[in-house]
């Protein structure tokens, strides 16, 4: 059996990540979800939080906002909204987001208006929570 299998990283704003890899783990709907080369197939929803997967050994981490994986025996590919690595968050621009959206969840608001901003807070919490755990 291989060692390791392709895995793409794909952001509506860029190609994140492209290559091999040795071992996924990333928050699914249902729990963590821990792939390596050989995977049975599948394909997920992905909800905002931690991506880590390792190269040469070497764990890399990245906050990841929602989106879908779809895992073969030698590759995966992820779809995501966003995905940025600990030292690319702009840590004051998440506080001021998270700040707007704990603001606004104390306002009225339609159902959908209220989904959203909780997912807006969502993302700023997963993003300030990632930069914090893995950039030093």
């Amino acid at each position: 059996m291989a060692k390791t299998f392709h895995l793409e990283i794909i952001a509506t704003d860029r190609v994140f990540y492209q290559g091999e890899c040795e071992h996924l783990v990333i928050t699914a709907i249902d729990g963590l979800l821990g792939i390596m080369a050989g995977h049975e197939p599948l394909v997920t929803a992905l909800p905002t939080g931690e991506l880590k997967y390792m190269v040469d050994g070497k764990w890399r981490y990245a906050a990841i906002s929602e989106g879908f994986i779809q895992v073969m025996p030698e590759s995966s590919v992820i779809l995501a909204d966003t995905c940025e690595l600990p030292e690319e968050i702009d840590i004051r621009r998440a506080q001021e987001a998270r700040e707007r959206a704990q603001e606004k969840l104390r306002q009225k608001q339609s159902i959908q208006e209220y989904y959203q901003t909780q997912a807006a807070l969502n993302r700023a919490m997963n993003r300030l929570k990632i930069s914090q755990k893995h950039f030093k």
